[in-house]
């Protein structure tokens, strides 16, 4: 379990010293994030949430998707 202060619901990640100093190098130059904690954080919400996302079943299966297909052909839309 991450450890907590109760000031702050924070916890600390050690990375590598040449990748927070790689990483720094970036966003100083190219990106609007005041510090490498809140880059790593970005990215890390945006890992997690692609993760999360492909356990979600897609809303049609392929044979929902031929049968939408033949109801709008005989419509005439297809």
């Amino acid at each position: 379990m991450p450890q907590t202060t109760t000031q702050s619901k924070y916890t600390t990640v050690s990375i590598p010293i040449t990748l927070h100093d790689r990483i720094e190098k970036m966003i100083i130059k190219k990106s609007g994030f005041k510090s490498v904690s809140d880059y790593v954080t970005y990215v890390l919400r945006e890992v997690v949430a692609m993760h999360e996302t492909k356990d979600v079943p897609e809303p049609f299966t392929s044979t929902d998707v031929e049968e939408i297909k033949a109801r709008l052909k005989a419509l005439g839309y297809l």
